[in-house]
């Protein structure tokens, strides 16, 4: 019973990967993350308000986090005890919807695209669907690295850890940490509003990626045999203002011979970054291309790892 459990659930994995790969994050149909944020913010305005939203914060955010796990624990015991074929259908479904490698690559690509064809004003209206940075202000070259860095940052948060949390917790752990990371892009801040309520929120985000982070960063350099890469995550890994977004970042910017970082403005403030690697030069369409190739060769290792440890080694 077990080995047909772990033989399907293996396929199913492959078969999520597959379809992710051709398909991306599904506009017309409904997603367990649109959900989350729904539910993110429903409790938001009702707890973040007057005394001790520190704690309120924190209890906001745990809850939701277990809530999820318990959630999807259950579905999936369920699923298996009614049909071992239903298991695999949910494990695929759940596994599509905690991937997001296909989305991500498409809209970095999307923003070189516009800066070709419709210039600096197109550019910064694409890549503010992907970045949090004031783009209003931003250079052909600045729109550049901020896809780039975007890129990098999430493929450690939208591929790799969710991966690294199936590995470890099945799909009620991939589920949870989506919960996480969207607590951390929804609430995660220091502004005003969310310094207090968001800060458990953004230090649970830092712990869940610690790991993932650098796996990501090591796989990067590894996919494309680089040294210079491996070079740069020891030089610049730690220098980033997150504990975590630096590693594949500097990993990158290694492959690229590329700088990244320095100061950029985030929801009104101004955050001074420091600059990661070491050759300031003018960012090519090659570049993004590069990116994405090893985006994917990152995912399909990161996919085929996880079944791994998950089927034959936990």
């Amino acid at each position: 019973m077990m080995e047909n459990v772990g033989l399907l659930s293996g396929i199913a994995v492959l078969v999520g990967y597959i379809f992710d790969l051709l398909v991306g994050d599904p506009v017309k149909l409904p997603h367990p993350i649109v959900y989350f944020g729904k539910s993110i913010s429903f409790t938001e305005k009702r707890m973040n308000r007057g005394k001790s939203r520190l704690v309120k914060g924190m209890l906001s955010s745990i809850s939701l986090i277990v809530t999820v796990f318990l959630l999807f624990h259950f579905l999936m015991m369920w699923s298996l005890q009614a049909s071992l074929w239903l298991y695999a259908l949910l494990t695929a479904i759940f596994f599509f919807y905690g991937l997001a490698n296909r989305t991500l690559i498409t809209e970095c690509i999307d923003v070189f695209k516009a800066l070709e064809f419709g210039g600096v004003a197109a550019g910064r209206k694409q890549v503010s669907r992907i970045v949090g940075r004031d783009t209003s202000q931003l250079t052909e070259q600045e729109i550049k690295k901020a896809a780039l860095e975007t890129m990098a940052e999430n493929l450690s948060d939208g591929v790799v850890a969710p991966l690294f949390w199936y590995a470890l917790l099945g799909i009620p752990g991939m589920m949870a940490y989506k919960m996480i990371n969207t607590l951390d892009s929804m609430i995660g801040y220091k502004s005003e509003r969310y310094l207090l309520y968001g800060r458990v929120a953004a230090y649970i985000d830092d712990v869940a990626n610690y790991v993932p982070a650098r796996i990501t960063a090591f796989l990067m350099a590894m996919v494309v045999f680089s040294i210079r890469a491996l070079r740069f995550i020891v030089k610049f890994g730690s220098k980033h203002s997150s504990p975590n977004a630096g590693y594949p970042e500097a990993a990158l910017a290694g492959i690229l011979n590329v700088r990244f970082g320095g100061p950029n403005v985030y929801h009104g403030q101004l955050v001074d970054k420091p600059f990661i690697g070491e050759n300031d030069r003018l960012l090519t369409q090659q570049d993004v291309y590069i990116a994405a190739r090893v985006n994917h060769l990152v995912c399909l290792c990161s996919v085929l790892l996880g079944i791994v440890i998950r089927y034959l080694i936990i």
